[in-house]
C-alpha cells in the first residue's frame, strides 16, 4: 500500500509507481495531510465528493484546505483555502469545474478549479449544512440543515423555495432522485415525501414501517435507477423499498455485529443498467460491508476495527470507493481488486474427459462428458477430420476444449444454445459475456503507456470529419483511435476506423480500457486480411463474399453486375461500418450477439444474408445511387431474420468457398503486453507514412509560406485600406472642412444679426435698468431723507422731552430747597426760643457757650443742608446722564458748537469754583474772628486749635442734646458737596453751578446778617447784666 503525504503542496503526484492493490484490501493509495510545523500534526479530511467522471474528487480538511485528485492523471491540486471546516461538498454541476462548499458559518460557496476563484457566495442557512444535492442536469441543487432545506437555482445563484417544517419534526435529508426529477424528503418521524421539482407538488407518501420495526430512519440510499430506496439506521435491519410501488418490500438483517448503520450507498455496474444490487452498509465499528440486496449475501468489506472507516463515497462508474478514515487520512479503494474473486464466473457445468497421451484410440473412439450431473454418450463420429481434431487435442496434452471453454468459466456451446433459444443475451450481463467471450485481457499497463503518448497526430483534426455533438463521445474516440494508431501504424491512415470504433466507443465510453480491447481483438479476429490490398479496399475478402453471393442467389448477383454495382458498393459499406449505419442500436446489439459468439466468418456471412434478405428491394432498384442510399440508411428489415438466414448460409455453405476456409479461428489479446499487429504491406503503409510527413513538412511548408504570404498581403492590404482610409478620412476631413467653413460663415451671419439683436437688446435693458435705478435712488434718497427728518423730529423731541423733564426736575429741586428753607427757619425761630430760654436760666458762661454752640450748629446745618441738596442734585444728574449718554452721541455734530460753549462754561465753573472756595475760606476766617470775638466778650473763650478741630466730643456736659446733634454734624467734611458737583456733566454742572452760587451767596449775606443780629444782642444782655454792678460801685 502506498502512502502520499500532501505537506504543504499545492501540487504533485498522488502516487510515485503503479499502484496494484491487493486483493484482500484493495487499497490504492492512502493520503495524509501533515503540517510541516515545529510540532507536525495531521489534519482530519472531513468530506469527498467526485465528479461525474468518476476519475476526479474533491475534498476538503478541518481546515478548509479543498484539494482535487484526478485518478486518471495522477495529480493532486489545491484549489482553494476557505479557512474553515467544510460540511458538504459537490461536484457534478452544470459547469464541470465548478463545485458547491457548504462552511461552519451557514453559507455555501462556489468555487472553479480551474481559476481557483469564487464564482457565488449564497447565504440563509440558520444551522449547519449536512449535505448538498445537485440536480442530474446540474441547474438546481437542494441544501439540507437540521431545520430547514433550501432549493438553489444554480444559473443565477439565487434561492427557489425553502422548505420550513416545524420544530417537533427534524429533517433527516432531502435529495434529487437519481436522473429523476423527484425530489425525496425524509423526516426524523420515519416520513417520506416525493416532490415535483418544478411545481413542488406532492407526488406521494412511502406508508409508515411495520408497527413491529423499531428502526428510525437516519440515512438513505437509492438506486441509479431511482427504483429502490435503502433505509437504515439504529439498528441492524435494512428497509427496502419500491418507490414505483410505494411499499416496502424486503427487511435484511444484518450480522449481529452491526448495531447501527452510519452510512449506506450504492455501488454502481456499468452492466446492471441503474439496477444496482450491491449495498455498502457502513456500521459502527468502522467496517463497510457489501451485500448483494436479492442474495441477501455479503460480498466483501473494507475497513476494519482497528482502522476504521468514518465516512465513504463510490464514483459514479464504481470504479473506486473514497473513504474518510477515522484517523483524518483518506483511502482510496479499487472495486476491481475488491471484486475480482467475485466477478469470476461459475466454474463449467460441462466437462471433458480426454484419453492420455500414451494411449491408443479405441476402435469406438468414443467421448464421454459430464454435463449437470447427467453422463451422455454421444453417438460415433463419422468425420474423419473431427476425430483427427481430437486426437490432435490430446496429442498436445490440453485438458481443456478451447472451442468451449472461455478463460473465465462461461461455456461457449451453452452460450451459443441461450442465444439460439433466446436470439440475444440478457441486457443485463451482455457486456460481461462479450468480454469473457472475447478474452479481454485488460493490460491496463500497456493501455497506459499507449494512452501516455496523447492524441496521434493523424486525428488531431477528427472533429472537423466527424462533427460528433457529445464533447465526451469525440475525447474518447479520439483517445481510442490514438492508441490504436500507436499500436500500429497502419491505423493512423484507415480512413474507414472512425466508423468502425464508433459504436463500440458509444457503447464503453465509460471504459476506455475495454473499448480499445474490443475493437482491438475485432480487429484482428473478424478484419482478418482486411489490410492486404491498402490503401484499396479488401479485395480478396470481397471476393469471397461476392463468391458466397452468386452461390446462394446469383440473380441477385447477376442484377448487380447489369447495374454494374460491384461488392465495393453492396458490402464494402456495411464491412467498414459494421452494420452501425443500417441497424438500430438494439438490432446491431443482437447482431453482434452472434459475432462474437461465432466464427470470424460469421460476418462476412452477415453481409450476404443482409443482401439476400433484401433482395426484393434490390432487384427492384436500377439506379446507382439508390444502391448507395440503400446500403448507407437503414432499412425496413427484420434482423431475427438475417441471423436465421446466416446460420442458414454458414451450414449450407459448401468448405471450398466458405469464408471459414480463409479465416483463421478466434485468437485473444495476449496478456500484459498487445500482439504485433503487421497484417499489411508495409512498404505501402511506411511509403505513405514517409510520403504523408513529407506532405506534412511540405504542408508545413507550404502553410508557412502561406501564412508569411498572407501575412504579407494582409500588411499590404491594411496598408492599402490604411490609405485608403486615410485618404477617404482627408476628403471626409476637406469636405467637413467645407462644411465646417460654410457653417462658420453662416454662424458669423447669424451671430452678427444676433450681436445687433442682442446690442439693441441691450440698450433698451440698459435705458430700462438706468431708469430703475435713477428711479430706485430717487425713492432711497427720498426714503433717507424722510428717515433722517423723522430722526431729527424724534431727537428734536426728545431733547424737549429731556429739556423739559430737567426744567422740571429743577423746579422740583426749588420747591424743595424753599421747603427746606422754611423748615430751617422753623427750626431757626424754635432754637432761638430755646436758645433764649437757656440763656435766661442758665449763667453767663453758658450764654456763651450756646451762642458759640448755636453758630457753630447752625453753619453746619446749613453745611447739611446744602450737602444733602448736592447729594440728591447729584444722584438725579446720574440718573439723567445714562439716559442723556445715548442722545449726545447721536447729537455729536449737532451740538460742536454747544461743546465749545460747554467748555466756556466749565471754565467759566472752575473760575466760579476758585471764587466759592475763596469766599469759604473768607468765610471760615469771619466766623472764626466772630466766634472768638463773642467768646472774649462772654468771659469764658476758647483756643483757637479748639474751635478749629470742632471735635464734638469737647463739647460741655451741659450743652443741650440738639446742640450735640449740631455740632457732630458740622464735622462732616466740607468738600463733599464739591466732589459730588465735580462729578456731574460739565454742562449740567455749569447750569446748576451758577443757580447754586447765586442763592449760596444770598444765604450767606443773610447769616451774615444774622448773626451780627445775634452778637449785638448777645453784647447787649451781656452789658445789661454786667450794668448793675457798676452802677453800685459808682
Amino acid at each position: 500500500m502506498q502512502s502520499t503525504d500532501l505537506g504543504n503542496k499545492e501540487s504533485g503526484k498522488i502516487w510515485h509507481r503503479k499502484p496494484s492493490p491487493a486483493t484482500h484490501d484493495g487499497i490504492i493509495v492512502n493520503i495524509v495531510h501533515s503540517t510541516s510545523e515545529y510540532h507536525p500534526k495531521a489534519l482530519r479530511f472531513l468530506n469527498v465528493a467526485f465528479d461525474g467522471s468518476g476519475d476526479s474528487f474533491i475534498a476538503g480538511d478541518h481546515q478548509g484546505n479543498i484539494y482535487t485528485f484526478d485518478l486518471h492523471g495522477n495529480r493532486f491540486t489545491l484549489v482553494q483555502r476557505t479557512a474553515q471546516a467544510c460540511t458538504a461538498l459537490a461536484f457534478n454541476l452544470r459547469r464541470k469545474s465548478e463545485f458547491l462548499v457548504a462552511l461552519a458559518d451557514y453559507s455555501i460557496k462556489c468555487f472553479d478549479t480551474v481559476t481557483k476563484e469564487l464564482v457565488s457566495w449564497m447565504r440563509g442557512h440558520e444551522s449547519s449544512v449536512c449535505s448538498i444535492s445537485v440536480h442530474a442536469s446540474g441547474r438546481y441543487a437542494i441544501t439540507t440543515s437540521s431545520d430547514t432545506a433550501q432549493l438553489w437555482d444554480l444559473d443565477t445563484f439565487q434561492r427557489k423555495r425553502k422548505l420550513n417544517i416545524r420544530q417537533s419534526v427534524g429533517i433527516q435529508k432531502v435529495f434529487f432522485l437519481p436522473f429523476s426529477n423527484t425530489i425525496l424528503s425524509c423526516f426524523k418521524d420515519n416520513s417520506i415525501f416525493a416532490w415535483e421539482c418544478d411545481t413542488l407538488f406532492c407526488k406521494y407518501q412511502l406508508p409508515a414501517p411495520p408497527e413491529g420495526s423499531s428502526i428510525l430512519y437516519k440515512v438513505f440510499a437509492v438506486t441509479r435507477d431511482g427504483r429502490i430506496l435503502a433505509a437504515g439506521g439504529k439498528s441492524n435491519h435494512l428497509h427496502l423499498w419500491c418507490l414505483e410501488a410505494t411499499q416496502l418490500f424486503r427487511i435484511i438483517q444484518m450480522p449481529t455485529k452491526v448495531r447501527a448503520v452510519r452510512h449506506l450507498e450504492f455501488l454502481p455496474d456499468s452492466f446492471d443498467a441503474g439496477s444496482n444490487q450491491v449495498l455498502g452498509v457502513l456500521s459502527q465499528d468502522g467496517i463497510m460491508r457489501f451485500v448483494n440486496i436479492q442474495t441477501c449475501k455479503l460480498l466483501f468489506e473494507i475497513g476494519s476495527v482497528e482502522e476504521g472507516i468514518s465516512s465513504s463515497v463510490i464514483s459514479p462508474h464504481g470504479r473506486y470507493i473514497a473513504s474518510i478514515m477515522e484517523n483524518g487520512s483518506l483511502n482510496i479503494y479499487s472495486v476491481q481488486a475488491l471484486t475480482q474473486e467475485i466477478n469470476k464466473p461459475p466454474p463449467p457445468l460441462v466437462k471433458v474427459i480426454e484419453d492420455l497421451p500414451s494411449s491408443t484410440l479405441r476402435s469406438s473412439n468414443l467421448k464421454m462428458k459430464i454435463m449437470s450431473g447427467r453422463v451422455q454418450r454421444p453417438a460415433r463420429s463419422k468425420e474423419s477430420k473431427i476425430q483427427t481434431r481430437i486426437l490432435k487435442q490430446d496429442l498436445t496434452g490440453n485438458l481443456e476444449n478451447k472451442e468451449n471453454e472461455l478463460s473465465e468459466g462461461l461455456n461457449k456451446k451453452r452460450l451459443q444454445i441461450l442465444l439460439k433459444g433466446y436470439g440475444e443475451y440478457p441486457t443485463k450481463y451482455r457486456m460481461f459475456i462479450w468480454r469473457s467471450l472475447l478474452q479481454l485481457p485488460e493490460n491496463h499497463t500497456a493501455f497506459s503507456s499507449l494512452m501516455d503518448k496523447g492524441t496521434h497526430v493523424a486525428y488531431l483534426n477528427l472533429q472537423k470529419k466527424y462533427p460528433i455533438k457529445s464533447r465526451k463521445l469525440l475525447r474518447i474516440l479520439q483517445r481510442t483511435l490514438s492508441a490504436l494508431a500507436h499500436w500500429s501504424a497502419i491505423f493512423s491512415d484507415t480512413p474507414y476506423l472512425p466508423l468502425l470504433a464508433f459504436p463500440f466507443v458509444k457503447l464503453f465510453q465509460n471504459n476506455q480500457l475495454i473499448c480499445f480491447e474490443v475493437v482491438a481483438t475485432l480487429i484482428i479476429n473478424w478484419c482478418q486480411h482486411w489490410f492486404e490490398y491498402f490503401p484499396n479496399p479488401p479485395i480478396n475478402i470481397l471476393s469471397v463474399i461476392e463468391n458466397v453471393l452468386a452461390f446462394h442467389d446469383k440473380e441477385l448477383l447477376q442484377h448487380f453486375i447489369d447495374r454494374d454495382v460491384t461488392s465495393q458498393l453492396y458490402a464494402w459499406p456495411l464491412l467498414e461500418t459494421v452494420f452501425s449505419e443500417v441497424l438500430t442500436r438494439e438490432e446491431w446489439l443482437r447482431l453482434f450477439d452472434n459475432v462474437f459468439s461465432n466464427h470470424p466468418s460469421f460476418l462476412l456471412m452477415t453481409v450476404v444474408a443482409y443482401n439476400t434478405c433484401s433482395r426484393a428491394p434490390l432487384l427492384n432498384s436500377t439506379l446507382k445511387d439508390d444502391f448507395e442510399y440503400f446500403f448507407h440508411h437503414r432499412n425496413n428489415l427484420d434482423i431475427n431474420v438475417v441471423i436465421r438466414e446466416v446460420y442458414h448460409l454458414m451450414e449450407t455453405t459448401p468448405a471450398d468457398i466458405h469464408p471459414s476456409s480463409m479465416l483463421d479461428a478466434f485468437v485473444a489479446l495476449t496478456k500484459g503486453q498487445y500482439p504485433i499487429f503487421n497484417q499489411y504491406p508495409k512498404f505501402i503503409v511506411d511509403y505513405q507514412t514517409q510520403e504523408r510527413e513529407r506532405i506534412r513538412n511540405d504542408e508545413l511548408d507550404f502553410l508557412r509560406e502561406r501564412q508569411t504570404v498572407e501575412n504579407m498581403q494582409a500588411e499590404v492590404d491594411e496598408q492599402r485600406a490604411e490609405d485608403e482610409a486615410w485618404y477617404q478620412k482627408q476628403e471626409l476631413l476637406r469636405r467637413a472642412e467645407e462644411t465646417r467653413r460654410e457653417m462658420l460663415l453662416q454662424e458669423e451671419e447669424k451671430m452678427v444679426q444676433q450681436r445687433h439683436r442682442l446690442a439693441a437688446v441691450k440698450r433698451e435693458l440698459k435705458m430700462k435698468e438706468i431708469c430703475l435705478q435713477d428711479a430706485a435712488r430717487r425713492r432711497f434718497l427720498k426714503l433717507q431723507q424722510d428717515q433722517r427728518e423723522m430722526e431729527l423730529r424724534r431727537l428734536e423731541d426728545e431733547l424737549e422731552r429731556k429739556v423739559q423733564m430737567r426744567d422740571q426736575e429743577m423746579a422740583a429741586t426749588a420747591k424743595d430747597l424753599e421747603m427746606r428753607q422754611l423748615e430751617l427757619e422753623s427750626q431757626k425761630r424754635l432754637y432761638e426760643q430755646v436758645i433764649e430760654d437757656n440763656l435766661a436760666k442758665a449763667e453767663q458762661a453758658c450764654l456763651n457757650a450756646d451762642w458759640q454752640i448755636e453758630a457753630l450748629h447752625k453753619q453746619k446745618r446749613d453745611d447739611l443742608l446744602r450737602s444733602e441738596g448736592y447729594q440728591e442734585v447729584a444722584t438725579l444728574l446720574r440718573k439723567n446722564r445714562r439716559r442723556e449718554r445715548e442722545l449726545l452721541n447721536a447729537m455729536m455734530q449737532e451740538e460742536a458748537k454747544k461743546w465749545k460753549e460747554a467748555e466756556g462754561k466749565e471754565f467759566h465753573l472752575r473760575s466760579e469754583k476758585k471764587a466759592a472756595a475763596l469766599s469759604d475760606a473768607s468765610r471760615k476766617w469771619f466766623l472764626r474772628q466772630e466766634t472768638s470775638a463773642a467768646l472774649e466778650h462772654s468771659g469764658e473763650p476758647l483756643s483757637e486749635a479748639e474751635v478749629e478741630a470742632e471735635v464734638p466730643a469737647e463739647v460741655p456736659a451741659e450743652v443741650p442734646w440738639l446742640q450735640r446733634e449740631h455740632m457732630a454734624s458740622s464735622c462732616l467734611p466740607q468738600t463733599s458737596p464739591l466732589d459730588d458737583i465735580s462729578e456731574v456733566d460739565p454742562s449740567t454742572q455749569s447750569i446748576f453751578s451758577s443757580r447754586k452760587t447765586t442763592e449760596w451767596n444770598h444765604m450767606e449775606h443773610d447769616l451774615l446778617k444774622k448773626v451780627r443780629n445775634l452778637r449785638q444782642r448777645l453784647t447787649a444782655q451781656a452789658r445789661n447784666r454786667c450794668q448793675p454792678p457798676h452802677l453800685l460801685m459808682t
